[in-house]
């Protein structure tokens, strides 16, 4: 694949402009070297005006995504994308989310251009555990507890009951829910079926992945154990 091709795939304009890049000798290497067009290369020996490239095909992005931003490309702003360099929307293919998380929700969202990875992530036949931090209108009653763990709650709805989930509390409103699915609003829907309301709901951890220190609104590259690791846990039956 010529530079030129591999650079409007990362969505740095189309094959002409990327073209351009390249006559504009802004396409360098770490060293400050002009690179042609087709010179040999690998992803981390290109740099555009002085900076690495953006992550590369395959690559798994980690998103502490703040209260109100839309997991869309096309709906009402904010969007999830607002937090990345413009570019990210020409990728080809797009880093697409995980899964979603409504603008209510806030916390750990992951975004890839593989498609199969990404199926594989949310599928139904995955049992990738996904935590969620949660404060509610009323105090837990607890009863709570039991009957998330029974795996036979049903939704509003639904005619499938929900597998078993771990419910740990925290506080006289607060709590932990662990989850093996990701249902249409799983977390607010279960708690509504208690009659209770959540107020705020936070994704604190999916799978083995937590945020860590990285603040709202900033992301990184998962590494590629990070990501081998995901992989192979994505296809692990439930402890529950």
């Amino acid at each position: 694949m010529s530079i030129a091709r591999y650079l409007a795939r990362l969505g740095y304009g189309t094959r002409r402009e990327a073209e351009y890049l390249l006559a504009q000798r802004r396409v360098t290497t770490p060293d400050g070297q002009v690179v042609r067009d087709r010179d040999a290369f690998q992803h981390t020996s290109l740099y555009v005006d002085g900076a690495p490239l953006d992550p590369p095909p395959g690559a798994v992005l980690l998103l502490n995504k703040p209260l109100g931003y839309v997991c869309s490309t096309s709906d009402r702003p904010p969007l999830v994308y607002d937090l990345f360099p413009t570019r990210f929307l020409a990728r080809t293919p797009i880093m697409a989310p995980v899964g979603r998380l409504d603008a209510d929700t806030s916390g750990l969202l992951l975004l890839t251009d593989d498609g199969v990875l990404n199926h594989r992530l949310t599928s139904p036949r995955s049992h990738l555990p996904k935590t969620y931090e949660v404060t509610l209108a009323e105090p837990v009653r607890g009863h709570e507890v039991d009957r998330f763990a029974s795996g036979t709650l049903m939704l509003q709805g639904e005619t499938t009951p929900l597998r078993p989930a771990r419910l740990v509390v925290t506080g006289e409103r607060t709590a932990t829910l662990c989850l093996h699915e990701g249902r249409y609003h799983q977390v607010r829907r279960m708690f509504a079926a208690t009659g209770n309301h959540v107020v705020s709901l936070h994704r604190a951890a999916f799978g083995a992945l937590t945020l860590g220190s990285l603040a709202a609104g900033t992301w990184r590259v998962l590494a590629p154990h990070e990501v081998d690791a995901l992989r192979a846990s994505a296809t692990k039956r439930p402890t529950t």
